[in-house]
């Protein structure tokens, strides 16, 4: 361990759902086991509370509130509020998880360091589809607009370097300085653009840690469907299209939420007659569960959230695995899915582009119209996909790749 003497603090949008984003804190947590979280709220008895039950989480003092239903999205133009509650001011290194929540703004010492690792600027700031299409009635379209047009000053104030922190956010040093951001990581080239262009701030670029090592030993002696693969144009009853043979599908990992292309993927499950399971939680306001169940055909099975034993062997026992969200700020399933040696069909877009081979880890599509859909299913099923190949690929993303580059970034900077 590094600096045993440095005081750390982490910080979280809020503890509810268990996602990639969690799954980074995790590992922040492995690395700083006795940094406290920090955090908007925490749902108790949540698949993210679960797993951080051990440890020590502070809440805003909003949290009540927050935690009822789902109001921490309509008051989201509390965001600065909350984050300036808390006086992180004691805390030598203070690494912030960001996403959607901002999760900064928090009050810091003059030689308090500030670290974010940036999963994505909030897509609904600036124009990028969101999980939750919370905007499609006017009413709430014009609050979301005059609340983002204050949450993006406050989003882009927040991001600069201390040292040039704008005056309006700055505290005097008895109360400790409004939370700027003294470096930020990427979880891909993709996001360190998005930075790049709406904070005019560099990045370094550390991928996500992935489960790699362990996925590869869960599913070693796991095979695939057997029999031939599922074929095109041949009739069973009164149906016509892309049967299955036994336990033959393929898979999707995804929160049950807009932007991620599950809906597309549904629709071409019922209409090329192949079956599809999809592992992943509800989340906020959005009615994606329901027209899943409606669109399915019978084609379409939602297992909800699973452990992560059930999870590896969905990977390892899929046909293929479907990603076909547009501009996915990274995207760890993917990585999973090769790691169990799984291959991919993606959307060419986002961060999809730099965890994908084309060719030898997964198939690019252009767009999502039944025809590409059919040809890209062909071609993985003609392709001899060579796991080993998967698997190395995946391998660049581990888990243990990650937390040596961000000791080695801490070395180098706290």
């Amino acid at each position: 361990m590094i600096h045993n003497s440095l005081k750390v603090a982490l910080v979280h949008d809020y503890i509810r759902e268990y996602g990639g984003a969690e799954r980074v804190l995790k590992t922040l947590t492995e690395l700083f086991p006795s940094a406290p979280i920090f955090t908007a709220f925490r749902v108790k008895g949540s698949t993210a509370d679960k797993e951080f039950k051990d440890k020590k989480i502070i809440q805003s003092f909003l949290a009540p509130i927050l935690k009822i239903d789902n109001l921490y999205s309509p008051l989201r133009f509390l965001i600065p509020i909350i984050w300036r509650s808390f006086d992180l001011s004691d805390y030598d290194l203070v690494i912030t998880s960001a996403s959607w929540y901002v999760t900064r703004g928090f009050k810091v010492g003059p030689k308090t360091l500030v670290v974010c690792y940036c999963h994505t600027p909030p897509r609904w700031l600036y124009g990028y589809e969101t999980s939750v299409k919370f905007t499609k009635y006017w009413p709430v379209k014009i609050y979301a607009a005059i609340v983002g047009h204050f949450i993006r000053m406050f989003d882009f104030a927040t991001a600069q370097p201390t040292s040039s922190r704008l005056a309006g956010l700055r505290g005097s040093k008895k109360n400790g300085y409004q939370g700027g951001v003294d470096y930020f990581i990427a979880n891909s080239k993709n996001v360190a653009g998005r930075i790049e262009k709406f904070y005019r701030r560099d990045s370094v670029v550390i991928y996500p840690p992935v489960e790699v090592e362990n996925i590869i030993e869960a599913t070693k002696n796991l095979k695939k469907a057997s029999g031939p693969n599922l074929r095109f144009g041949e009739r069973q009853g009164s149906e016509k299209g892309l049967r299955p043979r036994g336990e033959d599908y393929f898979l999707i990992v995804s929160r049950l939420v807009g932007a991620k292309g599950l809906e597309e993927a549904a629709k071409l499950a019922k209409k090329l007659n192949f079956k599809l399971k999809i592992v992943g939680e509800t989340h906020g306001f959005n009615d994606v569960k329901k027209e899943l169940e409606s669109l399915s055909g019978g084609n379409v099975e939602l297992l909800g959230g699973v452990t992560d034993e059930e999870l590896y062997e969905l990977y390892g026992k899929a046909r293929g695995f479907i990603a076909l969200a547009r501009d996915e700020d990274f995207g760890m399933s993917v990585v999973e899915a090769q790691a169990a040696g799984t291959p991919v069909i993606a959307f060419r877009g986002g961060g999809f582009k730099e965890s994908i081979i084309e060719g030898e880890t997964g198939i690019f599509i252009d767009d999502t119209e039944v025809e590409t859909m059919k040809e890209a299913i062909k071609k993985l099923q003609r392709t001899k996909w060579d796991k080993t190949k998967l698997q190395a690929n995946a391998k660049k993303f581990s888990k243990e790749r990650f937390k040596k580059e961000m000791l080695e970034f801490v070395r180098n900077h706290a």
